[in-house]
């Protein structure tokens, strides 16, 4: 006979996120982070990892499953089958490397091309205990700085995200419809660097 889950178990909301962004931008560090409060100084994922934790929600029980992709995004097949899975999405840059932050307009790209403009998206720009090092600043979409080795911001991040998840879930949003304007728009969103 299988053990019996706790009532709240099922009746917990569940809500998905994927965070994407260039090789060492940080997913990982923010991910376990937020996961573990602890910084992994030689972390080295080779595959994707799924993280899930109960958390306490502007004063609701929900559950919160991260999917970490490890560079998996550039196989189009799998990259696909993530989005389409996902209801929020966690860009991450670092803002001491010019072509992170470059990539979040293709990673932007990709998303939109499954899911619609509306999508809950938090742009979040790693390694702020860097500063003195920032070489990029931020688009028009949500966006806070944080640091996976200080746990600077990494809960915010998240919870910012699953909040726009939730008002979306409230708002009888899907988030599965395509975006109809071209790439070319996207990348007009950057600020000038």
């Amino acid at each position: 006979m299988a053990a019996k889950k706790p009532k709240d178990q099922n009746n917990l909301a569940l809500h998905k996120v994927i965070a994407v962004g260039s090789a060492s931008a940080g997913k990982a560090a923010l991910t376990l982070q937020f996961m573990y409060d602890e910084f992994v100084e030689d972390y080295e994922l080779t595959k994707e990892g799924t993280y899930q934790k109960k958390i306490v929600l502007d004063g609701k029980r929900v559950q919160i499953d991260i999917l970490e992709t490890a560079g998996q995004e550039d196989y189009a097949a799998i990259r696909d089958s993530h989005f389409r899975s996902r209801e929020g999405f966690l860009c991450v840059f670092s803002i001491t490397e010019m072509e992170s932050f470059a990539a979040t307009a293709d990673f932007r790209e990709q998303i939109l091309r499954i899911k619609d403009e509306n999508v809950p998206f938090l742009l979040a720009g790693n390694k702020s205990d860097l500063e003195d090092k920032r070489r990029a600043d931020h688009w028009n979409v949500n966006y806070v700085e944080t640091s996976g080795k200080t746990r600077a911001n990494v809960d915010k991040a998240f919870f910012d995200l699953l909040r726009e998840i939730r008002a979306r879930k409230m708002n009888g949003g899907g988030g599965g419809g395509k975006r109809k304007s071209s790439a070319k728009r996207i990348r007009e969103r950057f600020c000038n660097l």
